[in-house]
């Protein structure tokens, strides 16, 4: 049975959470498989430190090999077992701002209620596939926690990253998230393959599949997504990042061409970033070979539409690959919606909201479309009927009730 809750008010005041409802609720005109799953939700902040990486932000002739510690924090939500009077909630901070040392846009602290409770016991039994969670440039790992929870609510292990120098708290030079948005994921999925494993000490030993992942980027995240995936940049890119550096990920280098990972089974790539700038080449996209979803607007102004997004989704071509279209949208497809904190500011408002469309719908959009696309991909459920829609929206789409499918659009291509 489908529910809408009501809203939960925590304390209003100056660094507390503001009264509002949580991200990604089911709406009652949500599709049908937007809705949260049977398992109750657990949150878990955890880091892991990436030794000896290449600090391309500190390269110079004279030192062309600088190396540093990337620092990740990471949240995790996870199916898990509450304990007597423990209730599903949470108060995540974040960040405003574009930057540090912006006066114009500082960075300032601001809450807003998740659906998770805090340090929850894990089940216990079942292993779950994992789902690597990637932000735009500057995001943070709480960017789309409305999508993080739902999933985890779903039987899946969803583990969000905050890039180094690519945060709204630490961003910096972009030659950084070019170089190691790829190299994170890798190294989030080694590491949480790492704590799953039994004895590792580690919460999650035990509790995940890391044979069975997927990977979730949005703008930024979507880009080092299909680079993880096997879209190698192309050689017009390397001007981008000093020194060459960016050959680690460059399509034909034989080290970039063996660090393919066959544990990752999906990609989920929210207006992926790179093509409207020539990122990559014919040869380069045709490396991707996962089946691979799509979601953006037709009016994507960061990373473009028929000269970036559109443009990789028909030339992934040896991937089975969808494409779901918010037709009037911009570039915020993947974000929670604007926090009460983000109206006084227009920029920060604007780096979370769309012109045209609802946040709220479209997150339950995005929570439906990817519930069945992971359903199908890591585990085999029989959901295909949610994909097999006619191009323009109607009456027809399964799991939307009538008159609530309008302006969306549909592609499907398969494999060459």
């Amino acid at each position: 049975m489908l529910m809408v809750v009501a809203a939960l008010v925590v304390g209003v005041g100056v660094g507390g959470a503001q009264a509002q409802e949580y991200y990604g609720d089911f709406r009652p005109d949500a599709p049908e498989l937007a809705a949260r799953g049977p398992s109750q939700v657990g949150v878990r902040t955890l880091v892991a430190e990436h030794k000896d990486q290449l600090d391309i932000l500190r390269y110079s002739a004279e030192q062309p090999n600088p190396r540093y510690t990337r620092k990740l924090t990471l949240e995790v939500w996870y199916p898990a077992r509450l304990a007597e009077g423990q209730k599903e909630h949470t108060v995540y901070t974040d960040v405003l701002g574009s930057g540090p040392n912006d006066p114009q846009r500082p960075n300032t602290p601001f809450q807003f209620n998740g659906r998770a409770a805090r340090d929850a016991a894990p089940t216990s039994g079942t292993r779950y596939p994992l789902v690597i969670v990637s932000h735009g440039y500057p995001g943070s790992r709480l960017q789309m926690s409305y999508l993080t929870e739902n999933l985890a609510s779903k039987g899946y292990v969803v583990v969000a990253i905050d890039h180094p120098e690519s945060t709204r708290a630490d961003k910096a030079g972009f030659a950084s998230t070019l170089l190691n948005r790829r190299l994170d994921d890798l190294f989030v999925l080694n590491t949480v393959a790492a704590w799953a494993k039994p004895g590792s000490g580690n919460f999650l030993a035990g509790l995940v599949d890391a044979d069975n992942t997927a990977l979730v980027g949005y703008s930024m995240g979507g880009y080092g997504a299909l680079n993880t995936v096997g879209a190698g940049v192309g050689a017009a890119a390397a001007a981008f990042v000093p020194g060459g550096k960016l050959a680690i990920n460059q399509q034909g280098n034989p080290e970039y061409e063996a660090a393919r990972d066959r544990r990752i089974k999906a990609v989920v790539a929210f207006a992926p970033w790179g093509a409207n700038y020539k990122v990559w080449d014919d040869a380069g996209l045709a490396g991707v070979r996962t089946p691979t979803l799509f979601i953006t607007g037709d009016q994507d102004d960061v990373a473009g539409y028929k000269e970036g997004v559109l443009q990789i989704f028909q030339k992934i071509v040896n991937a089975d690959r969808y494409l779901l279209t918010y037709i009037g949208g911009r570039h915020n497809s993947a974000p929670n919606p604007p926090s009460p904190a983000h109206f006084s500011h227009f920029d920060d408002f604007q780096s979370y909201s769309e012109p045209v469309w609802d946040s709220h719908r479209i997150n339950n959009i995005n929570q439906h479309f990817v519930t069945a696309f992971l359903g199908i991909q890591l585990k085999q459920q029989p959901l295909q009927a949610y994909l097999q829609l006619s191009p323009q929206a109607g009456d027809d789409w399964k799991g939307f009730s009538k008159r609530n499918a309008l302006g969306l659009e549909w592609r499907h291509l398969p494999p060459q």
